[in-house]
């Protein structure tokens, strides 16, 4: 059998006609590797279209049923059906195959020092001259110093320190979520025996330019599945957590608020409030920091939404027709926004509590598909959604109405949020392909597509947090990602000095 170029479908149609008169030569040609020579193809002295890596840039082969083409070994294989057989070729398979190539690719050119801008001509010193002839708002040019800082963040692992040395995290993170001064992040594991762990880690910024990581001494086991979590303030700035617990067997679920200061043994404080609410399936839950409905909490069940004041445990249930997967308070009112299971994104002021029936409802609009993220910005006027479809768009609440769209972002059914950072002008976003983007807020331009240090799959989708001042008022701007059993740092800085100088 001879191998050569793909030159066309002419070479095929003679193929074709001489498989129909010999009937050995139609076995051969229907085994796992296809002749497609043509006349003055030599097998040892390729083509040029030959020696090209990718032959689908010149001339694609057409797609035959039941078979798939590789460029690189330049013939055809056979799909086997299903998964009975010994290593089978499968499409899954091969597409789970290109896009590991693709992730190794990507995370060398990642590890590159320099990167390019994703504005074309945009470099420190050209913005610094516009800035200093007063051709850039001081506004715009503080957008774009940032936008050149993220595409030249660079990873670094970060060692956890802990009280207990001789137990290692064995466990994959499932979720991050940071404070409000982005001091302490707690943390969701899974455990292998279907449940999970949860506990606090404890960021401190250096004066010698690095980060140190301290994992607190009390880590907390269950058997229930973790589907929301929020800071909650109830005796002081994030002094709680508040943990939505699906319930599983005879373990009915429930709503936990739960003391930070549990999770140390070194702090002489008392634990403080300890709550549990008996909610059960919430899907997702938000804490209200508006004084007008001071120390309320809300959580979104299947086709009700459930508000309840943490000290009095007085309720108000809204009955809805959806399940409402993400919620957020406002800031500057006690305006509740939810996302539905149905694409609805409605509001909720809390202070209208008599009206019945659905007259209780603000502001309304749709998405094509499940809301998995809501964030509203700091002015009240604007909210960004996520939806099961990949669509991330802000919204003017004053006019209902999408007035940008971010593209670029993967999701086909995950519940995956969203992440705002107002000062520095960027979202955040961690596709189902397990890859982070990042996109300038206020024209929606993507700036960096960060691969997963780890191979993707389902259940090794990074978390991430990104702050200005990680690690509080001495902090280090940069994004923190979790993912597998690892914690990586991504710098603003090209200095930063790492705790053991192991990179990444």
């Amino acid at each position: 059998m001879k191998r050569g170029n793909w030159q066309g479908r002419g070479d095929w149609g003679r193929a074709d006609q001489r498989r129909h008169h010999n009937p050995g030569r139609q076995r051969e040609l229907s085994s796992h590797r296809f002749e497609r020579g043509g006349p003055g193809t030599s097998q040892n002295e390729p083509s040029p279209e030959t020696a090209s890596p990718s032959l689908s840039q010149s001339s694609p082969a057409p797609e035959l049923p039941g078979f798939y083409f590789d460029p690189e070994k330049n013939r055809y294989f056979r799909l086997l059906p299903g998964h009975n057989n010994c290593n089978p070729l499968t499409r899954e398979g091969i597409q789970q195959r290109e896009q590991e190539g693709r992730r190794v690719r990507l995370l060398e050119e990642d590890e590159k020092p320099r990167k390019k801008s994703s504005r074309a001509g945009l470099n420190s010193t050209i913005l610094l001259q516009k800035r200093h002839l007063g051709l850039v708002p001081e506004t715009s040019y503080c957008r774009l110093i940032h936008e050149l800082k993220v595409s030249s963040m660079r990873r670094h692992k970060l060692e956890v320190q802990s009280s207990d040395s001789s137990s290692p995290n064995t466990d994959n993170f499932k979720l991050i979520v940071a404070d409000s001064a982005c001091e302490r992040v707690f943390t969701v594991n899974d455990v292998e025996h279907g449940g999970c762990k949860y506990g606090i880690m404890n960021f401190k910024g250096c004066s010698e330019g690095s980060l140190s990581v301290e994992m607190c001494d009390n880590l907390y086991f269950t058997n229930r599945k973790v589907n929301s979590i929020c800071w909650a303030s109830v005796t002081h700035p994030d002094s709680h957590v508040l943990l939505c617990l699906v319930g599983v067997a005879d373990t009915p679920g429930c709503v936990s608020l739960l003391p930070a200061s549990l999770f140390s043994n070194s702090n002489p404080d008392q634990p403080g409030m300890l709550c549990s609410f008996k909610i059960s399936t919430a899907w997702s839950c938000a804490w209200c920091l508006n004084p007008q409905a001071d120390k309320n909490f809300s959580t979104g069940l299947s086709r009700l939404v459930i508000v309840t004041d943490a000290v009095t445990g007085r309720r108000q249930t809204y009955g809805i027709n959806s399940d409402v997967l993400a919620q957020q308070f406002a800031l500057r009112a006690p305006v509740l926004y939810n996302g539905c299971r149905t694409g609805e994104i409605f509001s909720i002021d809390l202070r209208q509590r008599a009206r019945r029936g659905h007259g209780w409802k603000g502001v309304r609009f749709y998405q094509d598909s499940a809301i998995t993220s809501v964030r509203i910005l700091q002015d009240d006027n604007y909210l960004i959604a996520a939806d099961m479809l990949g669509k991330i768009k802000l919204w003017d609440l004053r006019m209902a109405k999408a007035v940008q769209q971010y593209e670029g972002h993967h999701n086909e059914h995950a519940y995956l949020p969203v992440h705002v950072n107002e000062q520095e002008g960027l979202l955040l976003a961690v596709g189902q392909d397990c890859y982070t983007r990042l996109w300038s807020l206020g024209d929606g331009r993507l700036l960096r597509t960060i691969p997963s240090p780890h191979p993707a799959g389902k259940d090794s989708v990074p978390s991430v947090v990104f702050s200005s001042q990680l690690g509080g008022r001495r902090g280090l701007p940069g994004l923190l990602m979790a993912v597998s059993q690892d914690l990586y740092y991504f710098s603003y800085n090209s200095d930063y000095q790492e705790q053991r100088g192991a990179d990444a």
